[in-house]
């Protein structure tokens, strides 16, 4: 084994990072269970496993990257899935898992009533597995494990198995997700990796990079229009008080590997993040801009569709249905780019 600077120098791996699990104890989260953890980079993150293993915090050194919404990490809701209740258990940070079976606004149809974005984020993991790193024994990589359901008598029953994964000394996180039809019908199904970031990674100037063909949400969009830089995040906006926002559908350009790129870069900072996700598997980039004041966010988020519900996509035959018994892969990495001339400019050439 190839000597390393902390060779013979430390006891326990938590010195240089790991995964640290634990319960808040006070205020609206509180019963929560949680996992931090540290790269040992700069790069540390909270895992809520109570809410899908989703990440709330996220940290670069001192820097904040994720953004988090005014209510901030609440126990598991599970019947969130009315209209837009969502909306009151959203505690943003860095990922926000919707799905399964639906994301997009609330409908209702001959084949049931959804709410906002799905049940998935609203639902406990159980916990599988968490391997720890092992400097001395020269394993440097960790990873947790869980087992989420979204199922219900007589319905879809559909089961995702998650790892958030990394290794010591890398700021990434790995994330890998199966999903498996346990019913015996099949079960339609819908995707969104709802990435959100914040103040100060994002702030006045901070670039938007994706390679792709832009679809505006909405035909007035105030911000997704020719003669607007939409790839530049602005001051607070009034006209994004309150539920103001613009959204917009990418068509994202993979390269020769099938692989895409979304990410956001500060230069003031020298900081950035890419998301680097498989065209095949999620062929759309959702970016949702919303520069309220005092919610100053934007969202990069990789999908299985546009984020049109799943009656529209029914219709317009793009809804995927998954077998009894078949399983899909989903494989992302976040990468955080700082004080790297060559990582930063592969991110900024996608732009």
């Amino acid at each position: 084994m190839t000597p390393q600077p902390w060779t013979d120098k430390i006891s326990n791996h938590t010195q240089l990072g790991g995964i640290e699990t634990s319960i808040i104890d006070n205020g609206a989260g509180r019963g929560t269970r949680i996992a931090w953890i540290n790269t040992g980079t700069g790069l540390r993150y909270k895992v809520v496993l109570d809410r899908a293993m989703d990440i709330a915090d996220a940290f670069f050194n001192q820097h904040s990257i994720a953004w988090l919404s005014h209510l901030g990490i609440t126990p598991p809701q599970p019947f969130s899935n009315h209209d837009l209740d969502w909306l009151r258990t959203f505690g943003g940070g860095l990922l926000v898992t919707c799905g399964l079976s639906h994301m997009g606004g609330p409908e209702e149809d001959s084949f049931g009533e959804r709410g906002l974005h799905g049940l998935i984020s609203n639902s406990p993991a159980e916990i599988e597995s968490i391997i720890q790193p092992d400097p001395a024994a020269g394993k440097l990589d960790f990873s947790i494990t869980g087992k989420i359901k979204e199922t219900k008598i007589f319905g879809p029953s559909l089961e995702l198995r998650r790892t958030i994964s990394g290794t010591l000394g890398k700021s990434s996180i790995k994330i890998h997700d199966e999903i498996v039809n346990r019913a015996n019908t099949a079960a339609p199904h819908m995707l969104l990796y709802h990435f959100n970031f914040g103040w100060p990674l994002v702030d006045e100037g901070t670039e938007l990079i994706w390679k792709g063909e832009l679809y505006p949400r909405k035909s007035d969009s105030k911000i997704f229009k020719a003669g607007y830089d939409y790839k530049k995040c602005p001051a607070p906006l009034d006209h994004h008080s309150g539920s103001g926002e613009d959204v917009a559908f990418i068509d994202v350009v993979a390269d020769d590997a099938g692989m895409c790129i979304g990410g956001v870069y500060n230069q003031k900072l020298d900081l950035g993040v890419a998301i680097h996700f498989s065209k095949k598997q999620l062929p759309w980039l959702t970016n949702w801009q919303h520069w309220g004041k005092g919610e100053y966010v934007v969202g990069l988020e990789p999908g299985t569709n546009q984020v049109i519900g799943q009656a529209k996509a029914r219709e317009q035959k793009e809804l995927i249905l998954i077998e009894p018994g078949e399983s899909r892969v989903y494989d992302i990495e976040l990468e955080v780019i700082h004080n790297n001339n060559d990582r930063k400019l592969e991110l900024l050439k996608n732009n």
